[in-house]
């Protein structure tokens, strides 16, 4: 073809139609083809560029099919895009690569994550408190756990829940990969909490962390379960894990769960019950044997069977034993213990001595101390009886709760009783009558100290005069026999402060000895001896004894026991007089422990505080109290009464706002208070009126309802009669020696015969002498006032038993 036809053919359009049985691909770069007439033209092939005279949109379209079905070099078809992209090295690359940035990542994400410290709530414990037999008082906190040492569960107990949880426990790294994997999707998924975890992870989950499924909750659990393994050892790690799990019933540990269903303590758990507690677990309100249905029991016992044949798997239980368990029926559940009742008094107390003891111990704060013992998870051990516990209440409720009507009379809504019962020669607190009930009177009665003591502080002036040798103001020694001026309102000598004290109805005795001052409560006696002894002195030895002082000032009225005092704190005083003068500071607290701590506590006996000879000679002369004073009718004469020799002292204060009795046997104290307290204000009122059973003014004494409850209790649960006293002086070694009247004739002729006789004639003239004779009587001051004290409480034998006359 010459330059012309070309020429030609280009205005032509440069090519013409290659025949249909040809293919592209059998055509070279450029193929002649022969044009019509037999001329023959250069075709281009499509990889070629597109001829210059090609239009615009023709090498467009060449442009855009450059490429497709172009042969390879060795004929075969050429690989797509896609192909060429994912090729088999550039796959590989590509996975090593995001190995090396989910291994990096990881790294990171493991420098970065620590070992958080436990949460709050896998650390709050409730406090158990105890009997002195070991059976549960109650639980107090806002969580049901008691932390244990995993060396208190049996092992066998602990293979239950390796072998229902996680078998390679033991081996493993404290993760388990493919149910993390699995985990981690379905929570990517919104499928909830499928997937397996080890023991270490759950661990994990319940201290350290939360219950969240969340991508990054998962993330931490893993990083720092491999922590802890590799940081803690694997008993550790279970501990944990048996102690921060919830088992149902409101139980969370073993400890809460092995009460909650079998009522035993964790190091009393058989194999087979530690086999239902692991299987609970998995399911713990399912499981519950006592509301689960029949598909529930049956998972459970599927449960159970699969944790001890693991066992067996594991060569942690023989065959033949497992083959011969039967499934341990769990109790049916129990209201959780509160405080209703006695129990806060006695939980409050136990607190509050634990607490004296840590600041004691630590020098710490009392909020310092607070914070380490509420809700701590402290197994508190009282020393409390339950069966004298149960035995004061009743007497409480027999001797006065029963008889008040708050609807009938206003003056029954205030009556308020405490009570506190020690063991004198170990200290111990064995029973305690705080209230009517925790919640309805938060107040302890049994601890406050807001009430005067009133007579009740007398044998410690007594103590005090017999333990310095003291004299009276002639010079006389100071003992049971020794003789005061018993008139009413007599001014006491050698004090600096004037001070006259009226005695109980303003009655006279002329002079009568000690022993007979005390069992008839002469104020006017005492008042002279305690400044005969000197007031620091009488201070000195209350404080010795066990009484509150700080704070209070030396002065004569203190002789009639105007301070505040508490049952507890004249316990304390009148148990040391039991035990000889050793001092005595009674404890309700038997042990206090939690997991790896146990609190050392002092011993509540003491050193010598009084001598002996003081200590039992105040005995001796309060066993006339009981036999001869105002005491006789409710505690010498009480039927329940078989033998025991008694020492004690009556207690009324002024507009009888209180009324006691504190007495003891020869193995038992007890201190008795009734205390006057408006049910809206608080305010301290009268006791006159209450239960509408006494005649008269209605004046509740010391020798009425407090003494009462004191025998009725006491005689009960006393064992030991006689005292082992080291005197020769006072009632409960030779009668009142009577004679001593007679040293001053001229001053009371008519007051000692018409006393001595009275006593000796008690069988034959009380009947008929008390009521005809008092009210003749009563218009000669002279004549009435020794024999009202002397004959009213004998008389009160027939005819009123509830108010045994001069309650002092």
């Amino acid at each position: 073809m010459g330059r012309a036809d070309e020429r030609r053919a280009r205005q032509r359009g440069g090519r013409r139609a290659a025949p249909r049985n040809r293919t592209p691909q059998q055509s070279g770069p450029e193929t002649p083809t022969t044009a019509e007439g037999g001329t023959t033209t250069a075709v281009a092939s499509p990889d070629a560029p597109a001829a210059e005279g090609a239009t615009r949109a023709e090498r467009r379209k060449a442009a855009a099919g450059k490429g497709k079905g172009r042969p390879a070099k060795d004929g075969k078809p050429a690989k797509g895009r896609i192909r060429r992209l994912f090729t088999w090295k550039k796959m590989l690359g590509a996975f090593f690569t995001v190995c090396l940035l989910g291994i990096g990542s990881f790294i990171a994400l493991y420098m970065m994550v620590s070992v958080p410290e436990g949460n709050a709530l896998a650390q709050t414990q409730s406090n158990v408190y105890k009997y002195s037999d070991g059976s549960v008082l109650a639980r107090k906190g806002t969580v049901n756990r008691e932390i244990v040492d995993l060396s208190k569960v049996p092992k066998e107990v602990q293979h239950t829940f390796v072998a229902a949880e996680n078998k390679s426990f033991y081996n493993d790294n404290g993760i388990d990969l493919r149910g993390m994997a699995r985990g981690l999707y379905n929570t990517a998924r919104g499928r909830g909490t499928q997937g397996g975890s080890t023991i270490t992870q759950q661990y994990v989950k319940n201290y350290y962390l939360d219950q969240d499924q969340t991508v990054t909750r998962k993330l931490k659990e893993l990083v720092i379960s491999l922590k802890v393994d590799r940081e803690k050892s694997k008993d550790y790690i279970l501990a944990g894990y048996i102690n921060t799990s919830y088992y149902g019933r409101g139980a969370y540990g073993i400890q809460a769960a092995a009460q909650a269903y079998y009522r035993v303590d964790a190091d009393k758990l058989t194999v087979q019950q530690g086999a239902y507690l692991a299987a609970l677990l998995q399911a713990p309100s399912q499981y519950d044997w006592a509301v689960a249905g029949p598909v529930g029991k049956k998972l459970v016992k599927a449960r159970w069977n699969y944790v001890l044949d693991n066992m067996v798997g594991q060569g942690w239980l023989d065959k033949t034993k497992r083959d011969a368990m039967q499934f341990p029926i769990p109790k049916d559940p129990k209201a959780a213990s509160g405080l209703e009742g006695q129990k806060g008094y006695l939980v409050e107390l136990a607190n509050t001595q634990l607490e004296n003891q840590l600041m004691k111990s630590q020098g710490i704060t009392r909020s310092e101390a607070e914070a380490q013992v509420v809700d701590q998870g402290w197994t508190i051990t009282l020393n409390i009886d339950p069966k004298k516990q149960a035995k004061l209440e009743a007497a409480v409720k027999s001797q006065l709760t029963s008889k008040l009507d708050g609807k009938k009379r206003k003056v029954d809504k205030n009556v308020q009783a405490g009570a506190v019962s020690v063991d004198p020669k170990t200290g111990k607190i064995l029973a305690l009558y705080g209230g009517v009930d925790y919640y309805k009177h938060y107040t302890d009665n049994a601890t406050r100290a807001d009430y005067q003591p009133a007579s009740t502080f007398k044998p410690i002036i007594l103590a005090s005069a017999l333990d310095r040798d003291a004299k009276t103001q002639d010079g006389k020694d100071i003992n049971a026999n020794t003789i005061y001026d018993g008139t009413s309102g007599r001014a006491v000598k050698g004090s600096d402060i004037a001070f006259s004290p009226p005695n109980e109805d303003d009655a006279d005795y002329g002079n009568i000895t000690v022993q007979t001052a005390m069992n008839k409560s002469v104020n006017s006696v005492f008042a002279q001896m305690g400044v005969d002894v000197g007031m620091k002195n009488v201070l000195k030895t209350a404080d010795d004894l066990g009484l509150d002082t700080e704070n209070l000032q030396a002065v004569p009225a203190m002789t009639l026991g105007s301070m505040g005092a508490s049952p507890l704190e004249m316990a304390s005083v009148y148990a040391t007089l039991d035990n000889h003068g050793q001092k005595v500071t009674p404890t309700i607290l038997a042990s206090a422990e939690k997991t790896g701590r146990k609190v050392d506590l002092p011993d509540p006996i003491g050193e010598q505080v009084v001598s002996r000879e003081a200590a039992d000679q105040v005995t001796s002369v309060l066993t006339g109290v009981v036999d001869d004073g105002t005491a006789k009718v409710s505690v010498a004469q009480n039927p329940l009464r078989k033998g025991q020799q008694v020492a004690g002292k009556t207690g009324t204060s002024d507009s009888n706002k209180s009324a006691w009795f504190t007495g003891y046997t020869p193995d038992l104290v007890t201190s008795v208070g009734l205390f006057g307290e408006d049910a809206k204000t608080h305010n301290q009122v009268t006791l006159t009126g209450a239960t509408g059973l006494i005649p008269g003014t209605g004046r509740i004494n010391g020798g009425g309802y407090p003494a009462q409850i004191w025998a009725a209790y006491t005689f009960g649960v006393t064992k030991k009669t006689k005292f082992d006293l080291n005197t020769e002086l006072g009632a409960a070694v030779k009668p009142t020696d009577t004679p001593s009247f007679s040293e001053s004739p001229s001053e009371t002729p008519s007051q000692t015969p018409s006393s001595t006789p009275t006593k000796s004639a008690t069988p034959s003239q009380t009947p008929s002498q008390t009521p005809s004779q008092t009210p003749t009587k009563s218009p000669d001051p002279t004549t009435s006032a020794p024999s009202t004290p002397s004959q009213t409480p004998t008389g009160g034998i027939t005819d009123n038993p509830l108010d045994p006359a001069d309650g002092q």
